[in-house]
């Protein structure tokens, strides 16, 4: 978690701010519906692998 934390912040100082905004609030979306049990995690990696992609691709569309 820790390596999913440190890329986080290095990609939210990299993204343009529209950008980095919405990854934010994305990340606050999903950290409350966990909070509320209403995801299903099966596997934590597979979980921060999925995570991980996805800011792979946001990055596409910030640079």
């Amino acid at each position: 978690m820790d390596a999913l934390i440190e890329k986080l912040n290095a990609k939210l100082g990299q993204w343009q701010p529209d950008v980095a905004q919405k990854v934010r609030q994305c990340i606050t979306e999903i950290i409350e519906l966990a909070d509320r049990d209403e995801l299903d995690i099966l596997r934590s990696r597979t979980v921060e692998q999925e995570v991980l992609d996805i800011l792979d691709e946001l990055s596409i569309f910030a640079a």
